[in-house]
Formats: structure tokens, C-alpha cells, sequence
């Protein structure tokens, strides 16, 4: 049915294609503008509820489940709704909304809200939407270095990001980058420090635990009686 309305609406015929365009909701409760492009082997699962705007564009594969919106954020003339290219999935309840990108093979979480590009391959979720997953091509060749500081400091945050990445342990991630770049930067001057006869004694680090004190006052404290 909007295959044959959106050749009424490119025809000049908008009055009849919007006619049969409401005729079709009517029978399926998916409500499709007829000035919508739509790809080859396009799937509603579920359809009751799902909205696609006037110039929201859909590459081939894709699709959609129930209670999608492909919506405007403004009444300006010209582009205003989304662009989904090849091979995107949208998942229940999903708001994507405005002139923006959802790139080849992407993933739109249910319930999430997307006012933003979504990257190649990507996986966007909450609301607002933020992205949680991309696909890697390469290995930057950190993640050894980073288990092995993580597991110095008793920390263990890969499983999860391996599982369910999150921008968050990504986060991590780069700390632990940094931690281990100063440690190695460290080692270098205290052999350069050896070479030139002076002994640093580098083995009583710090306990890495969690610390128990809870105010500024207690810490001041803690250090004076330390100090003492």
C-alpha cells in the first residue's frame, strides 16, 4: 500500500495518496507518510503504533518493531526526518527523531530516544541515546597492558565490557592506558636515576584498597595523627 502511495505522492496526487495512506493505518495501525522512501525488504514486526515521517529515507534490510517513530523535531520545509541506511534495526519503542543518520548496520535499543548521528555498526540505547557498542575492526593492542594493571589493582571491569561495553568502562579503560604509560615512564627514570648511582627505592607502593575515611576533616585528622 505505500509502495502505491508514494507513486500517487511522486505523481503529484498527494489528496489520494494521503486517502489511501489513511485507509492503511486504519486496517494495520502502522501510519507511513506517503512522501517516505522506503528500501527493498523493508520489516514491521509487530506493527501497531509505528510512525515514519514524510522525508524519513529507509535503506534496504531494515526494520522495525512495534511503536517505532521515525518523527520531525520542527515544522521547517525540507529534511526533517531520519535517515536509516542499510541494514538498521529499531527496536520496540524506539523515538529516533530529527534530520540525522542512522548509519549501516546500526541498533537502536527499545524505549531509546535518538536525536543524534548513530555511527556504522553501532549500538545506541536510553534516553537520551547513548552509544554503547561499536564494532572493532582492529585491536588497538592496549588490552593486555590494561588487564594486567587492572589486575595490579584489583580492579576487573573487562568481563563486563566484553559482555555489555559501556561508556563508562571505556573510561576506565583510558585511565588504565594513562596509569600504565606513567608506570612505565616511571621505571625509565628510576633506571636512568640507578645508572647515575642513586638507589629509589621503588617497592613499598601504596595499598590500592578503598579508602575509609569520609569527610575532608577526618582526613586531615588521619594525616596529623600520621604525621605524629
Amino acid at each position: 500500500m505505500h509502495r502505491f502511495n508514494h507513486r500517487l505522492w511522486k505523481m503529484g496526487l498527494k489528496w489520494l495518496a494521503r486517502f489511501f495512506a489513511h485507509i492503511a493505518r486504519w486496517f494495520t495501525g502502522i501510519e507511513i507518510h506517503p512522501g517516505a522512501t522506503i528500501g527493498r525488504r523493508f520489516f514491521i514486526d509487530h506493527g501497531m503504533g509505528v510512525v515514519i515521517g514524510e522525508t524519513a529515507e529507509i535503506g534496504d534490510d531494515c526494520t522495525l518493531y512495534h511503536g517505532v517513530t521515525l518523527g520531525g523535531t520542527s515544522w521547517n520545509k525540507g529534511k526533517r526526518h531520519p535517515t536509516l541506511k542499510d541494514n538498521v534495526v529499531v527496536g520496540a519503542g524506539a523515538k529516533v527523531l530529527g534530520p540525522i543518520t542512522v548509519n549501516s548496520g546500526g541498533r537502536i535499543g527499545s524505549n531509546a530516544v535518538i536525536t543524534h548521528d548513530v555511527p556504522e555498526n553501532g549500538t545506541v540505547v536510553g534516553v537520551p541515546g547513548r552509544l554503547v557498542r561499536r564494532e572493532q575492526h582492529e585491536d588497538d593492542g592496549n588490552q593486555e597492558k590494561r588487564e594486567a594493571i587492572a589486575e595490579k589493582m584489583g580492579f576487573d571491569a573487562y568481563g563486563a565490557t566484553k559482555e555489555a561495553p559501556d561508556p563508562v568502562a571505556t573510561a576506565i579503560n583510558r585511565m588504565l592506558d594513562h596509569i600504565h604509560a606513567m608506570d612505565e615512564k616511571m621505571e625509565n627514570m628510576c633506571a636512568a636515576l640507578k645508572q647515575l648511582g642513586t638507589e629509589i627505592d621503588v617497592t613499598n607502593l601504596p595499598d590500592l584498597g578503598p579508602c575509609n575515611i569520609s569527610s575532608s576533616g577526618e582526613h586531615a585528622e588521619a594525616q596529623k595523627i600520621e604525621g605524629e
